[in-house]
């Protein structure tokens, strides 16, 4: 069918976006002796002949206008599939919403990030992107469990945000339960050019929580920049992204030098407000960037009759998003902390 195709040009994504809904999976091996498997569209994996102890998720696209996070996959899946890149560890790609890419939008009927964790089933009313958020997190729970337990896993989920940031790229850490933070996920998000780190301190419908959760996986939301459309990305500012998730699946580790709590500034949520009724704004314009922060006081939104003013002084916000469907989070706001005994 489509195999000899992807063989000679490796372009998963085009056949992806030819194929919005479904593709039949097929295998096939590289002369180097990895096997790959397309599960579906948009879900490819690479399992090297003589693999390593990690089992790696990429995903992109979960927003479908998030461009460059899906051109760096793209780049690293040609490499596999014309042997230019040598793994030495089990990969999925993933990219989350084909249609949504082809329109150029965030999503089609419903916010894919919203789905996880089980939550696309928790209403009778079925779309396709609850159907995908379904078989995305089955895809996921095959391969993390298919080989046995005791390997390392991770994942990490690449997007670009709506708005601009005072902290170009950030990542969010999903809440861990009580867990530790790991010192060299920061590291290796540093090494991605990613400083900034947002703890989160609650459960979340999110990709990255429901990797972190269900499977222990060392697990991330990482926003590489603002949204653009495609061949509008100056793809020198994630050279250092794409590098450092090119020596993650091809080589067996990665030296990060020593630890040094100077190199990062890290984010607590301070509390999450959700939009409840029609009636709801913002006070600041469309072109306020994420960590903005405000004074003790001043007005952050308001909701109906709800005015929400900051508590602390320099309360920050992130991912505003007035429009977002009732009963969804608006706006998350945020404060300062330390790398402390929390952290191993």
């Amino acid at each position: 069918m489509y195999l000899e195709e992807l063989k000679h040009t490796g372009d998963f994504l085009t056949l992806t976006r030819n194929n919005e809904f479904h593709l039949p999976p097929e295998q096939f091996t590289l002369a180097n002796g990895t096997v790959v498997d397309v599960l579906d569209t948009g879900v490819i994996q690479f399992m090297p002949s003589n693999y390593g102890n990690k089992d790696i998720v990429l995903s992109s696209a979960v927003h479908g206008n998030e461009t460059a996070p899906i051109e760096i996959c793209d780049e690293l899946i040609q490499a596999v599939i014309k042997e230019q890149l040598l793994l030495k560890h089990r990969v999925l790609f993933i990219f989350g919403n084909p249609k949504s890419i082809n329109i150029g939008e965030r999503f089609v009927e419903e916010n894919l990030n919203r789905l996880f964790n089980g939550t696309h089933a928790l209403s009778d009313v079925q779309n396709e992107e609850r159907k995908r958020a379904a078989n995305l997190e089955r895809y996921v729970r095959e391969f993390f469990t298919s080989v046995g337990a005791g390997r390392y896993r991770c994942h990490y989920d690449l997007h670009t945000a709506i708005r601009g940031s005072k902290n170009e790229k950030f990542a969010v850490y999903p809440f861990l339960h009580g867990k530790p933070w790991k010192k060299s996920q920061l590291q290796f998000l540093l090494a991605c050019g990613v400083n900034t780190v947002l703890m989160m301190r609650s459960e979340a419908t999110t990709f990255s929580y429901f990797s972190s959760k269900q499977f222990a996986a060392d697990s991330f939301t990482v926003e590489l920049g603002q949204v653009k459309p495609f061949g509008e990305n100056d793809m020198s500012r994630f050279a250092k992204t794409k590098e450092t998730l090119t020596a993650l699946i091809s080589q067996n580790e990665i030296d990060f030098g020593d630890f040094n709590s100077s190199d990062y500034e890290l984010f607590q949520v301070h509390r999450t407000i959700n939009r409840t009724q029609q009636d709801f704004s913002f006070p600041f314009p469309d072109s306020a960037e994420n960590f903005t922060g405000f004074a003790k006081g001043e007005l952050l939104a308001v909701d109906g009759e709800t005015r929400y003013l900051a508590e602390v002084d320099g309360e920050a916000i992130i991912f505003p998003n007035a429009n977002v469907a009732l009963g969804q989070r608006a706006l998350l706001t945020v404060i300062p902390m330390e790398i402390d005994e929390r952290f191993v």
